[in-house]
């Protein structure tokens, strides 16, 4: 039998909290599934299949829509917290014991919310392209993101090139590898979002930028082992926010990829996997 990968695992369903969740779980069976939270806007055929095929080798992947996105149902909500609530009734629903976490832009904000929400069954959390609440430029889009999302594209999928990479040649060329990649898989694709999934995230990510005493303080309670990754120019959630996550979440570490924009993770494939399946292998040992 064929094992399957990014580009032929099935999309299943699973029912929890009034919502039919899609999904799709591929990769070795042995040891802590891996799930993974998908940006602004994104579905599961937003992720690069060298990412994740290349996590796959030493775990299982889990890859969902939450509610209200794509072939998902109900209405997305309008906060991180009910994003992340309802993160937690998916994994809930598929009777995982103990997962990691990984997200992804605003993925990273629900994947901060599940690791203080669900302590117990979240063991480590990877923090890719995210920030804090009321982290520097989070109150809104940044004026680079809202240009960029405003411009017109003689090819629709060259909006990501300008989300996900730097200008210089060897980031677009990395991109362009990225973009064939990302078309890989041609059957039972995800149908893009519609029409009110942006208005609802947008006013979610304006609630999690507003500014507020004390931001920070909230980071102090997250316990695990944390992975903060970032490039050194992400023009959409800055990248000091990256440094932000790492001083104050207690056993966080972070890589900063060099001549990198928001999609570090697609313009490393190779090396993001290597690092994270290095971090996920260490043993997790109790804070002092």
């Amino acid at each position: 039998m064929t094992t399957p990968t990014h580009q032929t695992a099935p999309t299943r369903y699973v029912e929890a909290n009034g919502i039919r969740f899609a999904y799709r779980r591929f990769g070795h069976p042995d040891g802590v599934p891996l799930v993974m939270n998908i940006h602004f806007t994104g579905t599961m055929d937003h992720w690069d299949p060298a990412v994740t095929d290349g996590l796959a080798q030493g775990r299982e992947v889990i890859l969902f829509n939450n509610a209200g996105i794509s072939s998902s149902s109900g209405a997305v909500p309008e906060s991180i917290e009910e994003m992340a609530a309802n993160a937690g009734a998916f994994i809930d629903a598929l009777g995982l014991a103990q997962v990691d976490v990984l997200g992804f832009s605003m993925g990273g904000l629900i994947a901060q919310q599940l690791a203080l929400t669900k302590p117990q069954r979240v063991r480590k959390l990877i923090l890719v392209g995210t920030g804090p609440r009321s982290g520097e430029g989070m109150v809104s889009l940044t004026p680079e993101a809202q240009e960029i999302l405003g411009a017109s594209y003689a090819h629709p999928d060259d909006l990501w090139l300008r989300i996900h990479f730097a200008p210089s040649d060897a980031s677009q060329a990395a991109g362009r590898a990225f973009l064939k990649r990302f078309r890989l898989r041609a059957d039972d694709r995800d149908p893009e979002v519609d029409d009110k999934v942006a208005p609802a995230q947008i006013a979610a990510l304006a609630k999690w930028g507003a500014p507020r005493d004390n931001p920070y303080d909230y980071l102090h309670a997250i316990a695990q082992p944390t992975l903060v990754v970032n490039g050194d120019h992400d023009v959409i959630i800055y990248s000091i926010n990256s440094w932000i996550l790492q001083q104050h979440i207690p056993d966080a570490q972070l890589i900063i990829y060099p001549d990198a924009n928001h999609g570090s993770l697609y313009q490393y494939p190779e090396r993001f996997v290597r690092h994270v399946a290095q971090f996920l292998a260490e043993p997790v040992t109790a804070r002092a």
